[in-house]
């Protein structure tokens, strides 16, 4: 498909059916889901997908996920084991992406798995997003829409900035719910936890019974969001401070005076919806050290340290 201007679509019927004409040429279309902006490409058209990695300077190495409407199309493509149809009937549709083999008749295209045998794939739960699959009719493949490293996107005019000039349409579904990224679970044995994200990790072993196994380092990712440097802002980041220095910005978490804060009353609910969101503003702002308040290892606390974690990682 010839790059064309980008488009700014609605998101009701003829704007989803102009973004389904989109993917269907195999051209890149950014949409809402609950947890960010995702950058869609026809998973089957192994061209369209290639124009992901080349629009965001993704590595080819790091795979993306899939998503579908129901669990009678992802059973097209993935092969659920006893521990998977538990964690779906729970958590799909929603913020919680399963890693499962992939069938060898799937047909997704080979620059969606990184040339791995499984497949990262989820149903989310954002009627834009379920409406665009359901008008396409078709798997979509769809990391965050941002450049690869940088901060993800919750808003239409978060995706415009980073990626305009590279992707063919938005559709503006309005500021995303969650905030954050799904979590990912590999259901081996045992399930693994890959990354923390929307749906936290007690609430998952809470549902299995039994705990979650921790994804031990490598250098190739195994699923999206693992590589050590990511989610980044412009400015440098310095964790669990308990004040900025003169020099700093303080991004702040409960009842403190700070520059910006993701939860003045400490709710980390509000704090993973705000996230992203407050990192683009220190951009705005031209924030070139940052000071974060110490944020709670729990709930969707985790979610929140690990994108810290990664912002604040040293840089390629």
């Amino acid at each position: 498909m010839t790059k064309a201007t980008l488009r700014i679509l609605s998101a009701d019927s003829a704007g989803l059916a102009d973004a389904a004409s989109v993917l269907q040429r195999g051209g890149l279309v950014s949409f809402p889901t609950e947890t960010v902006y995702g950058l869609g490409a026809d998973a089957c058209n192994d061209n369209a997908v290639a124009r992901i990695y080349a629009a965001k300077g993704r590595p080819s190495f790091n795979p993306l996920i899939v998503h579908v409407p129901n669990m009678q199309v992802a059973e097209k493509y993935v092969i659920f084991n006893d521990a998977a149809i538990r964690l779906a009937a729970a958590f799909w549709p929603g913020a919680l992406t399963l890693v499962l083999p992939l069938r060898p008749d799937a047909e997704i295209a080979a620059h969606v798995t990184a040339g791995l045998d499984t497949l990262a794939i989820r149903i989310p739960d954002h009627p834009v997003a379920q409406g665009l699959l359901q008008a396409f009719d078709g798997p979509v493949a769809a990391p965050s829409a941002n450049p690869s490293g940088r901060v993800s996107p919750t808003t239409a005019a978060h995706v415009v900035q980073g990626l305009g000039a590279e992707i063919d349409a938005v559709v503006d579904g309005g500021a995303c719910a969650v905030g954050l990224e799904s979590t990912i679970v590999a259901c081996t044995e045992p399930p693994t936890l890959l990354r923390a994200g929307g749906i936290p990790q007690e609430i998952i072993e809470q549902c299995l019974g039994y705990p979650l196994a921790r994804a031990t380092h490598t250098e190739t990712p195994t699923a999206p969001g693992q590589l050590a440097s990511h989610y980044a802002p412009r400015g440098t980041l310095r964790l669990n401070a308990s004040s900025a220095h003169e020099d700093e910005t303080l991004l702040g978490f409960g009842p403190v005076e700070a520059d910006i804060n993701l939860s003045p009353s400490g709710d980390l609910t509000e704090a993973a919806a705000r996230l992203f969101e407050c990192l683009h503003q220190l951009d705005a702002m031209g924030a070139r050290a940052i000071a974060v308040s110490p944020i709670p290892e729990s709930g969707l606390g985790r979610a929140i340290n690990d994108r810290l974690r990664r912002a604040a990682a040293p840089r390629p």
